[in-house]
């Protein structure tokens, strides 16, 4: 992948015996290992979150999160804003030297973030930052 966040599209299929869901342009060749994160309850937030040199790719198996990623080298960057959701598959891919951190939006969402790190090599290259760093968790009422 990239130096740069990706968006990498899916779909929904669905008939009689049920639905399946799908991102067909995910490639696993650099994932390492793999987590599923929840919180406990609706709109926790967990961030900011980084690596120098691990990259991280994001699927929200079920409900729907706002993630958040910006690069670490710059202070100034404008963090993005990512919605998603199990109605509308992706996998955002998060480049290493961004922060990230998610919001969930439903009760029981899950995330799985996949790797491309060991465990003990991300252990090694961990970087927290305060949650209101990059204060993206506001809602925009429409």
């Amino acid at each position: 992948m990239n130096s740069k966040t990706q968006v990498l599209n899916g779909g929904v299929f669905t008939d009689d015996r049920g639905r399946i869901r799908f991102v067909n342009d995910f490639d696993f060749k650099n994932v390492k290992r793999f987590y599923q994160v929840e919180n406990h309850r609706q709109g926790y937030i967990r961030a900011w979150h980084g690596h120098v040199n691990e990259g991280k790719y994001v699927y929200v198996a079920k409900g729907s999160a706002l993630i958040g990623a910006v690069p670490m080298d710059d202070k100034d960057a404008e963090p993005q804003k990512f919605i998603i959701s199990e109605h509308n598959p992706k996998v955002l891919w998060i480049p290493p030297n961004h922060a990230n951190g998610f919001k969930n939006l439903e009760e029981d969402t899950r995330i799985i973030f996949f790797s491309t790190s060991t465990l003990e090599e991300s252990k090694g290259d961990d970087i927290r930052f305060p949650y209101d760093q990059w204060n993206i968790w506001e809602e925009d009422y429409r």
